[in-house]
């Protein structure tokens, strides 16, 4: 229920990891200072004002995960149309898809489940977001609505209710065109038949690191805390996620033999508190060659493209990353990736063919 079809729970919780800023909003009286056994002349015969109920103080765990969420919910929301519209470009790694996401209270970690509870989540799993473009989307399943039953057999409740419904929902995508969702909305029960979307089925990770830095391992994207801070624009969060699809579809950590290697990275960095030691270096991984990073550029911006993000900014982006973050910084993303100029002249030839394509009406395929 998450941005793929395969059961990813467990990562639901390791994503209360990311350290965050915490914001402190201390409770004020609002009630203007008297003087006991006195009255003010100028509010004599006045009624008194009752003070205003105290603005409840929120909690580091509150501030941390609402901070959380909103990193979450931008990573998705970025990454929802590149899913979508590039089933024909992932080739083996497309599926078919649910098309929302859903939490309960216990999808964070321990520390946070008060802090979900304060933020209306329960032991019921609740939509928490929506695949733009997905057949969820489409037939106005929203965020907030309440999963009570899926083919009319009832959504497990309580602390395993993600991996649960998980296990529910696997048999079901395969051989089907939709799937039927009754939730709860407003206090009252609707059926919906939700149209399963055939979009790329790569799970999309936010790391718990400051470093600049993402990883593909196959099957995973992983978007640091700190590429996300990094990034001025959707279109350039884009070109990253891109990047890293693209690595996948076309089996590059397959091919460098990093498979497991990226795996224990990302399985580190989605932690709530990750092993540090690894990031002050390159954390065993092999810097790509240029052939394959150029490849991967290419697809990823018809990737960018077909998604409707613009191309134009790319070399400008993958420039300025290069010149902030160079090679010599080991745990930053030129370190992996570092035949910037090779890869800029590829990149710079794919946006001049791709917008050409756009120019002529053509289709937006490499």
């Amino acid at each position: 229920m998450r941005l793929t079809r395969r059961s990813r729970w467990q990562g639901v919780k390791r994503y209360a990891a990311v350290t965050l800023p915490v914001l402190f909003l201390a409770a004020c009286a609002t009630q203007e200072p008297t003087t006991s056994g006195t009255q003010n002349t100028a509010s004599a015969g006045k009624p008194t004002l009752a003070p205003k109920p105290a603005v409840p103080a929120v909690t580091p765990q509150q501030a941390e995960l609402k901070s959380l969420v909103a990193l979450q919910d931008r990573l998705y929301d970025v990454a929802a149309p590149l899913l979508v519209n590039n089933a024909v470009l992932c080739r083996n790694n497309a599926r078919n898809l649910l098309g929302f996401t859903a939490k309960t209270k216990f999808s964070y970690t321990a520390e946070f489940i008060d802090a979900a509870t304060s933020l209306g989540l329960t032991d019921q799993l609740q939509v928490t977001g929506v695949l733009a473009g997905s057949g969820a989307a489409k037939v106005g399943l929203q965020r907030g609505d309440l999963l009570v039953a899926i083919q009319d057999k009832p959504v497990p409740t309580g602390a395993d209710a993600e991996r649960q419904t998980a296990l529910m929902l696997g048999p079901l995508v395969n051989g089907r065109n939709n799937i039927k969702v009754t939730i709860a909305r407003n206090g009252s029960n609707q059926t919906l038949n939700v149209p399963l979307t055939r979009a790329c089925a790569f799970g999309i990770e936010l790391g718990n690191t400051d470093n600049v830095i993402s990883y593909a391992d196959g099957r995973r994207v992983l978007i640091s805390a700190g590429m996300m801070k990094f990034v001025r624009s959707d279109d350039e969060l884009a070109y990253v996620i891109a990047k890293e699809m693209a690595h996948n579809t076309l089996t590059h950590p397959a091919r460098q033999r990093l498979t497991a290697t990226l795996s224990g990275v990302i399985d580190n960095l989605v932690r709530l508190r990750p092993d540090t030691a690894p990031l002050s270096g390159a954390a065993g991984v092999k810097p790509y060659p240029q052939q394959l990073d150029a490849a991967a550029d290419k697809l990823a911006l018809y990737m960018v493209a077909r998604a409707g993000y613009k191309v134009d900014d790319a070399s400008a982006f993958w420039q300025r990353l290069a010149t902030q973050y160079p090679v010599t910084v080991l745990n930053g993303y030129t370190a992996i990736h570092p035949a910037t100029t090779y890869r800029i002249a590829a990149i710079e030839q794919a946006v001049s063919d791709i917008q050409a394509k756009q120019a002529s009406g053509s289709t937006v395929l490499p």
